[in-house]
């Protein structure tokens, strides 16, 4: 009952965050899509559109490959501590090292929306 219910804490976490980065980057796309009036034209109006739907994609990709990855790895970890407590350290480093794969979608979007705007 206990682990179930950390697994519950995880992905409710992790689909908040997913959520949350997908709300974030639809509230911002018409702002960049303001100043990108100036980059039209350069570039045609469905190569601007196609630039934020693949950035949305990158960074809604990649948070929900980490949560899926932390969840697996932190539920692991949970395990393993509860056999021997002192690895607490170990454990923290590998989550975030899931954690990291998140971070990396975030910095492609962010590099494919400079290079559209």
């Amino acid at each position: 009952m206990k682990l179930a219910r950390i697994k519950l804490i995880f992905w409710l976490g992790h689909l908040g965050f997913v959520g949350t980065t997908f709300l974030l980057v639809l509230w911002l796309t018409p702002v960049f899509a303001a100043d990108a009036t100036e980059a039209a034209a350069a570039l045609p109006e469905s190569a601007i559109s196609w630039g934020f739907i693949a950035a949305a994609i990158a960074t809604g990709l990649s948070a929900l490959g980490a949560g899926f990855a932390v969840s697996n790895v932190g539920s692991a970890a949970i395990g393993a501590m509860a056999e021997k407590p002192e690895i607490l350290g170990r454990t923290l480093i590998v989550i975030g090292l899931a954690e990291g794969i998140a971070i990396y979608g975030l910095i492609v979007s962010i590099l494919i929306l400079n290079r559209i705007i």
